[in-house]
């Protein structure tokens, strides 16, 4: 063989070989059919990545406080029966529906809103924001099982923003209390509730600051401590729990920081020391028994500190003293500042309030106050907003709601003091038309369009009597008189 066809017998052999070749890698390289993906990811795993095990730091594992917590939080739905006119311009609604008979038609119409609580009681107690079931003609509880229950309103405080429920049922899960004083700024907290409709959400978030106050509650005596997070809380978490790692519950959802409504990077929760002593006195006597020292005070700054030519910038001063109310019988006066109570520091307002709302009148607080650059001790009796110690159970209040305040009776010390034959005195001003007339708490009514009143519900039979301006006289407990004009 002749070396040319030898080498072209040998280039022949070659490219048959690579054909057989390719032709054999084709065949036998070609992807097999399959019906199950999950089947044939286990073909492949042989191929896929050694599991690396993972282990997450008992500080950041939600997994444990995630399933306590969450079949304790329910969905409540509130029915309300809105009036049209309340929200909108009354001569729109008026010409919208002149169509239809009849003077009332339409007047009031249905609407709902939904927000969450937490089961605190296996017997079926639960407490949500009082802003979520205000006004509300009916309440629905829907359990994380989906179980429903009409739900009994057992009492509210509007001053703290916070209600406690009641459902028909036992053996329910529940949300431990835990510790709001001890929860540390930075510590990992966790927000379950149903934002949105969506219900059993839980997110996480950290403890951003702890007694804010941002002005939320438009109630006389309001108190606000909140402790601040950024755990996103969106419409639907109000009365949700707000819980630590281990699954306790440290306080209540309320509020967020948004310009738009939705979370925006804060969101506020009630603490629940203060939680816990309003519930206990929306159970046992039906409403809540307020503990003040009767003063007005004001933070330490440095303006304040420099004006006063005060050591230190630290505690609340007082503003002024109510002679007979706590503060001022234990000795306090203006210009006192309140380091502590309790030995726990009193740095701001919130601080004071959130302090003094977890007693109740008749307990005993001992005060640390610096005056003239020296510090003091001293007991002070706690009192009721008339001036005394003594603990009412809602049956036992007689009291009258009239134009968005409650009245009550004189007794007859204060008569005497006053130098009046009678008079009524107004217990509370809540929103309505003599809160928007001037007149504050604590004014004594003497006379309704010129006539004497001695009793609650004479002062109510007078105006429901006159749906036209009415003139009130009477005086505050300093013994400055005023006048008010009340017109609709």
């Amino acid at each position: 063989m002749s070396q040319t066809r030898f080498v072209i017998s040998l280039v022949l052999s070659s490219i048959f070989g690579g054909m057989i070749a390719l032709a054999g890698f084709y065949v036998f390289n070609q992807p097999k059919k399959y019906t199950s993906i999950e089947d044939h990811q286990k073909v492949l795993q042989a191929n896929y990545p050694a599991e690396i095990p993972i282990k997450v730091p008992d500080g950041l594992d939600f997994r444990r406080a995630s399933t306590l917590v969450r079949p304790a939080v329910v969905h409540i739905k509130i029915s309300h029966l809105q009036n049209a006119s309340s929200h909108h311009n009354r001569e729109e609604y008026e010409d919208l529906f002149r169509q239809f008979p009849g003077d009332n038609y339409f007047r009031s119409f249905p609407r709902q809103s939904t927000g969450s609580g937490v089961i605190v009681s296996d017997d079926g107690y639960l407490v949500t924001n009082y802003h979520v079931i205000d006004e509300a003609t009916s309440i629905e509880v829907i359990l994380y099982d989906k179980r429903s229950y009409e739900a009994e309103l057992i009492g509210t405080d509007p001053s703290t923003d916070l209600a406690l429920l009641k459902i028909n049922e036992i053996n329910l899960p529940f949300v431990k209390y835990g510790d709001s004083e001890s929860l540390q700024i930075g510590e990992w907290v966790l927000a379950v509730g149903n934002p949105f409709d969506l219900t059993s959400t839980v997110t996480a978030g950290i403890v951003s600051a702890k007694g804010r106050n941002i002005n939320l509650l438009k109630d006389n005596y309001a108190i606000e401590s909140f402790i601040q997070t950024d755990a996103a809380v969106n419409p639907g978490n109000s009365g949700g729990a707000l819980v630590n790692l281990k699954g306790e519950l440290i306080g209540v959802n309320t509020a967020i920081a948004t310009h738009t409504g939705y979370y925006s990077g804060y969101s506020f929760a009630i603490p629940i020391t203060i939680v816990k002593k309003v519930m206990d006195d929306l159970m046992n006597y039906g409403e809540i028994q307020r503990a003040l020292l009767g003063v007005t005070i004001r933070e330490v700054d440095a303006v304040l500190a420099q004006e006063k030519n005060l050591k230190d910038i630290g505690g609340v001063y007082l503003l002024s003293v109510k002679e007979d109310g706590a503060a001022g019988l234990a000795g306090l006066e203006v210009g006192d500042i309140i380091k502590t109570v309790d030995k726990t520091p009193t740095n701001s307002a919130a601080e004071l309030q959130a302090i003094i709302a977890t007693h109740r009148p008749g307990d005993k607080v001992e005060v640390l106050y610096e005056r003239g650059g020296f510090l003091n001790k001293v007991s002070v009796l706690l009192r009721n907003k008339t001036g005394n110690t003594q603990l009412f159970k809602k049956e036992e209040v007689k009291k009258t709601l009239v134009l968005g305040a409650e009245l009550g009776s004189l007794s007859q010390s204060e008569k005497l003091r006053l130098g009046i034959k009678d008079g009524v005195k107004v217990v509370h001003i809540y929103q309505g038309k003599i809160k928007e007339s001037g007149m504050e708490d604590g004014f004594i009514i003497t006379k309704v369009d010129d006539r004497l009143v001695s009793s609650p519900e004479e002062v109510s039979r007078i105006i429901q009597k006159k749906r036209k301006t009415i003139a009130i006289d009477g005086l505050y407990p300093n013994g400055d008189k005023a006048y008010y004009a009340i017109g609709w």
